[in-house]
């Protein structure tokens, strides 16, 4: 099984991405996981250019949501919601058939939590046809980080591997 995981954070440093390298190295046996980092390069999405020929970076995305079996998604919270970026690579997937009927597994590294964004997040995942696992997210108040900006954490690590194991079987 291939998992496709990406950030909603455009941050360098950000806790979100790093969440996102932890899971493609705590996959079970047999799943790969696909990074995909062009969330910064999708135009901003207007119906008008949801038509033939699509933009390269759409295509690009739609193919990948295509190829994978599941998706694991990584949200920061910003002034209560999803950040505007991630929302518009959601945007592009709406009249996409590739995600529907998808599982997710929905997580988040926010200092203060993440409980609007999340339930944000929900709602346009389940409009949009996809299956959260557990119903919801696992948000993970802060995520420590190495100097080399990987998760050390060893709570949050068994959290995220459990949440992965999940998110294959309900696949």
């Amino acid at each position: 099984m291939n998992l496709l995981a990406l950030s909603g954070s455009l941050r360098a440093t950000s806790s979100n991405a790093a969440l996102v390298r932890a899971a493609a190295r705590m996959v079970p046996p047999g799943v790969t996981v696909e990074i995909y980092d062009g969330v910064a390069a999708l135009p901003h999405f207007s119906p008008d250019l949801d038509v033939e020929p699509l933009p390269a970076e759409v295509c690009a995305l739609r193919a990948a949501v295509g190829r994978a079996g599941a998706l694991v998604i990584a949200t920061p919270e910003y002034a209560h919601g999803m950040p505007g970026s991630l929302k518009n690579a959601l945007d592009w997937l709406v009249s996409a058939i590739e995600p529907i009927g998808k599982a997710v597994l929905l997580v988040s590294a926010s200092p203060g939590g993440a409980a609007h964004a999340h339930a944000q997040f929900s709602e346009v995942l389940r409009t949009m046809n996809l299956k959260l696992v557990d119903g919801g997210a696992h948000v993970f108040s802060r995520a420590k980080l190495d100097a080399h900006g990987e998760v050390v954490d060893d709570a949050l690590l068994a959290a995220l591997r459990d949440g992965l194991a999940r998110l294959v079987t309900t696949s």
